[in-house]
This record gives C-alpha cells, structure tokens and sequence, in this order.
C-alpha cells in the first residue's frame, strides 16, 4: 500500500469541479492522487473540456462507461475498478457527491479493505425515489472518513446513528465555494460566453436533467410549459444536457425559450453572474446561486440544501407549469442579503487535505 497515495474516482459535473479544488491542495500539502475518470458524463462538453480548464491532472484511467441502466453501469464500474484498486493499492479511495460512480467507487474500496473518504457527506433530500439519495445514503454509511459541507449534514449523520459507527466526520464546508471563486476571476478573462451568445441585460439561466423529471413525460412537459411562460416575460437560456435533448427529440414537446450547447465550468460561471434568476433541478447549481448573489427556482419537491429554503433564497415548485411560473414571480421580485455565511469560508478543501494528511 502507498501511504500517501488518494485514488479519486469522478464521472460527472459536479465531480470535477469539486475535485478541482481538493487536488490542488492534495498537491500542496505533499499527497499523490490518481484520478479515475468512470466516464460517467461522456460529452466532450461535460468532462474533457472541465479537466483542462480546472487544471487538474489527465485521469490516469478512463473507464468510458456510460449509456448504461442503473445496475449494469454501477456493476461495470465497480467490475474495472476494482482492477485498479488492486493494482495501485491506494491509502485510500476518494469519492464525491451521489452519482453511480460514487457508489461504484466506495463498494469496491470497501470490499477490498480500503478505507473510503466521502467528500459532500450527509446530504439528504428524504425521496427515496431519486437513484442520488439512494447512492448517497449508501456511500456514508461505508465511508470511514465523511466530509460533510453544513451542519444540515451533521444532523442528518447523527440521526442516522453515525456517533456509534467507526467513522470519522468532519464539517469542511462546501468545497463548490472554493472552486467557485477561485475560477470566477479566470473566467472573467478566459471566457466569451456572454459576447458569443449576444444575451440581453436581464435574462433567467435554466437547466434540467434529473431523471425522475426528465424521465416522466408529465414533469417534463410541466416544466417546460413553465419556462415557456417564463420566457414570454424574461428570455430564458437553457444549456441543454445531451440526454434531455435525446428524450426531447423523441417526444412532442417544443420548447420557445433559448437553447445553447452543454457548457464549459467557466461560461456557465459568467451566465450565473450575470443572469436575473437560476432555475434548476440541480444540486450544485441551487448553491452556485447562492454564492453568486441569486435567487433560485429548484423544479423538485425538497432539495439537499435545506438551508437556502430556509432562509428564503431558493424555492421549490415541483414541476408544475403554474407552480414555476408563480415561483419565479415571486422570486424575481424578492430582495435578500447574500452576505451570509452558510457553507464555510471558502477554504473547505485546504481543510480536506489537511486532515487527509493527517489521517492517512
């Protein structure tokens, strides 16, 4: 075994962006990583493009599995990672978040008597229904070392009955907010996003893809029906993931609003920060909000980050046409103080390596 070495696993958005943070100070304070690419998000546009512009090392492996139901993908990783792990024999696997990969992942490291580190611990949304709560109650409960980004996360993990497990939790903050602002001041000057897509002044960022919206007919017909209506008010701008524009093609349901390709972690930094709203059924994208001084719209019926409910900055409205539409009414008009500090001070990942260090 290398002491030293952290083996990462990643496969989609959210994932390298975060590790993007984490590896740079792994570096710094000394530690190898071996990046595993599960191939996961297989688009150029959603991962070849963000390991170059986050600056993190080439994934020694990329396992190219995707395409793939729930149970054939998570096996097919678990099956090619597991080879890995036997090979490299890491300190330890690193995983991120609640995809397929995560889970693949933290069975196999386990199984192999090698400990688990879960960055993004503790979340949960309580819908046993979504395959993200699933893989994320199952990755904590294996992990021996759990990152946890708000104390929503603790509670959630003592409630669990985490305090007579052998697991070690610390409360990192959200390392989505180191990476951030980090490459916020980058983008300002790396990206064209803003010129090549000639936006006007007031505009709502829009994105959808979670399966159980995606994947049902009357949800997806529900939300663009609301952003259609949004949109004769405010143009509404929807990167569009590949596979909503698969199940979009085959279905007849038509879109008025604004649709652009899949975009880089840097452009869709700068329409965040320009953008009036955020509309979204994503995890990261509801908090990216946040850091950038948003109201967002969640198109989901409870949210991980409870937090911003809570404390009025982001909105759940399901995915009816007229809960969306009256939500966005409602918070486009909305003033709030953004100055808040709810997901540490933007240092969670030199946090993380720190106590990597010390622990392995």
């Amino acid at each position: 075994m290398n002491s030293k070495l952290i083996l990462t696993v990643l496969g989609a958005r959210p994932q390298f962006i975060k590790a993007a943070a984490v590896s740079r100070q792994l570096m710094a304070f000394g530690l190898e990583e071996v990046i595993v690419h599960t191939g996961q998000h297989f688009d150029e546009n959603m991962s070849e493009i963000f390991f170059k512009e986050m600056c993190i090392p080439a994934p020694k492996y990329n396992l190219e599995v995707h395409g793939l139901n729930h149970g054939a993908m998570t096996g097919r990783m678990m099956e090619l990672l597991e080879n890995i792990v036997i090979n490299e024999k890491p300190a330890a696997v690193m995983v991120y978040g609640d995809t397929n990969s995560t889970l693949a992942g933290a069975l196999v490291a386990k199984k192999l008597n090698t400990r688990v580190v879960h960055v993004e611990a503790g979340l949960r949304s309580f819908n046993m229904t979504m395959p993200e709560e699933i893989n994320r109650i199952l990755t904590d409960r294996i992990s021996d070392l759990l990152f946890t980004p708000t104390e929503a996360a603790d509670s959630n993990l003592m409630a669990e009955g985490f305090s007579h497990f052998n697991a070690k939790i610390i409360r990192s903050g959200d390392v989505m907010q180191d990476a951030a602002y980090f490459y916020f001041n980058r983008a300002k000057t790396e990206s064209h996003v803003l010129e090549r897509l000639n936006l006007p002044e007031h505009f709502v960022l829009a994105t959808f893809h979670r399966q159980e919206n995606t994947d049902s007919l009357n949800n997806l017909q529900g939300i663009v029906d609301g952003l259609n209506r949004i949109n004769s008010e405010t143009q509404v701008v929807v990167p569009l993931h590949p596979r909503t524009a698969k199940i979009l093609e085959r279905v007849s349901i038509s879109p008025n609003f604004r649709i652009v390709e899949p975009l880089g972690y840097f452009d869709m930094l700068m329409l965040l920060n320009q953008s009036s709203l955020v509309v979204t059924d994503s995890g990261g994208l509801q908090k990216e909000a946040f850091f950038f001084g948003k109201h967002c719209v969640t198109l989901r019926e409870q949210t991980e980050w409870v937090e911003l409910v809570e404390k009025g900055y982001n909105m759940l409205s399901g995915t009816s046409s007229d809960s969306i539409y009256n939500s966005f009414r409602q918070m486009i008009a909305r003033k709030s103080n953004f100055k808040v500090n709810l997901y540490g001070n933007g240092h969670a990942a030199e946090k993380i390596a720190a106590e990597l260090k010390d622990w392995l």
